[in-house]
């Protein structure tokens, strides 16, 4: 019993810098995105309600960056894509070296959509356009790599056929303006702030991932859902415009404390008014869908919350 009661100690210990107070971190993504202006409120909304508890954001290279620093203990709750941590938990496409299972799913939180953007005066009009074109795809080993290796190979191309280039959202954008590239991924909750920004500036078009593409993606990849970009969410782009998406996850480490994990649950779910009052994401949150698209298994603080709320049995 003593023994039990020691490790217990250490445990919370571990996560306590100051007296009365845990002190955590975030990893969230670049700062030209959504993750890290979103993580900020999350952050914030949390810490209000509960003192004790005080989050520091951290900016970074986003989903399988994040994991890693999970993994390390450098971080101890991380925003990143549910397709990603499927990877990193079964040792697959990102995560072939190896398989990271010392984490544990939180809460989903909204839409990340997967969005090609390319000039409108570029002449490319699909994605089967992009043969042959310098194409920036994500930095290297993040979620967007590995979701435009699976869109382009829907349309027949491999990183062999485009001249690839490894950018943030933010060098992309910079890099299209200035003729650089021909077009870009990204994989982010609308609209995202470094396309916005680009289309006040220079007229853009977003190719679409026709319905029938979709449906095959969604089929080779279960973590993908249909989405459409509604028109005008960028200045120009009139149209509303079909793709497929993916959802932004909370995942947290294995060993935090049950107590701490379910106050970090009910903080957000609780203060979702105050969340969608610092960042239109906000609204995105759900309680019934908190639940859906993970095959992560829930940390049991989280798994607690979600029980007495009757969400999961």
């Amino acid at each position: 019993m003593r023994k039990v009661f020691l490790v217990s100690l250490l445990l919370a210990l571990l996560f306590c810098t100051s007296f009365g107070v845990t002190n955590l971190y975030l990893a969230t993504g670049g700062t030209s995105g959504t993750y890290y202006p979103f993580g900020g409120v999350i952050a914030q909304v949390i810490g209000q309600r509960f003192p004790d508890i005080r989050i520091r954001v951290q900016s970074t290279g986003a989903s399988a960056a994040n994991i890693r620093l999970i993994a390390s203990k450098e971080v101890d709750i991380a925003i990143v894509q549910n397709d990603v941590m499927h990877y990193a938990y079964t040792g697959t496409v990102l995560f072939k070296a190896g398989a990271i299972t010392d984490f544990l799913t939180l809460f989903t939180a909204y839409t990340e959509v997967c969005q090609v953007v390319a000039r409108a005066d570029s002449g490319i009009k699909t994605i089967a356009d992009l043969k042959g074109k310098r194409v920036s795809v994500g930095d290297a080993g993040s979620g967007v790599e590995a979701n435009s290796i699976q869109i382009l190979a829907a349309y027949g191309i491999t990183f062999g056929d485009i001249s690839v280039q490894y950018l943030s959202f933010a060098d992309s954008a910079a890099a299209l303006k200035d003729r650089k590239i021909d077009a870009f991924f990204t994989t982010a909750g609308i609209p995202t702030t470094a396309i916005v920004e680009l289309s006040s500036t220079n007229p853009i078009t977003l190719l679409p991932v026709e319905p029938e593409v979709a449906a095959e993606l969604i089929k080779n990849y279960p973590f993908y859902v249909n989405f459409v970009i509604p028109a005008d969410t960028y200045k120009g782009v009139t149209e509303p415009v079909n793709t497929v998406a993916v959802k932004a996850t909370f995942i947290v480490r294995k060993d935090l404390p049950e107590d701490i994990a379910y106050s970090l649950v009910k903080g957000v779910f609780e203060g979702r008014e105050d969340i969608i009052a610092g960042h239109a994401k906000g609204k995105e949150l759900d309680i019934n869908l908190a639940v859906t698209g993970v095959s992560v298994p829930f940390h049991p603080g989280a798994e607690k919350y979600f029980k007495e709320l009757g969400v999961i049995q």
